[in-house]
């Protein structure tokens, strides 16, 4: 188990952030949105993934650094929302509406802050449900508003399958982020979440490969 999820994890961070450095060597305003999408989600899973690796095969006590990476982890999912709003933006040619902006800005923001909050317990692993629901709540409205946006443009995109990614992935995250703690097993619902991304991810080198 633990060589298979190694394997897979260092071979997903290896294509997330080489797909943002690759798309990140254009100049093209919505490739270089797809790019930093794509760095922040790869860079921002290093933080947690890296260590869970380390601590399946080197003998230490990992709960600090498990703890700080879970913590960045939530974050740049949260930067990587906002960034697929910033992408529905250019490559639907939308003119930006404030409200809209004003709102997601919220959730990400609101979402920030309560992961920051001592609360929630990172560093020591002192599990909170409470915190747990209370963070992915803005986090959710977050992530089913950027999905309807893409739904409203589904047709005759490169990225109609993109909400049907976002949703996906919210309903394998979800189980994990409030029941591992309890259900261990749950934990392995972050493969298929990760392939939700890695399918995203897709979407970003077709469509760079268009422009």
């Amino acid at each position: 188990m633990k060589y298979g999820e190694s394997l897979f994890d260092i071979c997903y961070l290896v294509f997330a952030i080489g797909t943002g450095i690759m798309l990140f060597l254009s100049k093209n305003k919505e490739t270089r949105m797809m790019a930093l999408a794509s760095l922040i989600l790869g860079i921002g899973d290093s933080f947690h993934l890296v260590p869970r690796v380390c601590n399946y095969f080197i003998t230490g006590n990992w709960q600090v650094y498990l703890g700080l990476g879970k913590l960045v982890t939530s974050i740049t999912m949260t930067l990587f929302y906002l960034c697929l709003y910033r992408l529905w933006l250019i490559h639907y040619n939308q003119e930006e509406k404030m409200d809209i902006t004003k709102e997601i800005n919220i959730m990400v923001l609101t979402r920030i802050l309560l992961c920051l909050a001592p609360q929630n317990g990172w560093i020591d692993g002192r599990d909170s449900l409470f915190w747990a629901i209370l963070r992915n709540i803005p986090f959710l409205v977050l992530g089913m508003r950027v999905a309807y946006l893409y739904y409203q443009q589904r047709k005759g995109s490169i990225f109609s399958s993109m909400w049907v990614l976002i949703v996906l992935s919210f309903g394998f995250y979800l189980p994990v982020a409030l029941g591992a703690s309890y259900i261990p097993m749950l934990g392995m619902l972050m493969l298929p979440k990760t392939i939700c991304y890695i399918g995203m991810l897709i979407l970003f080198i077709r469509r760079a490969r268009e422009i």
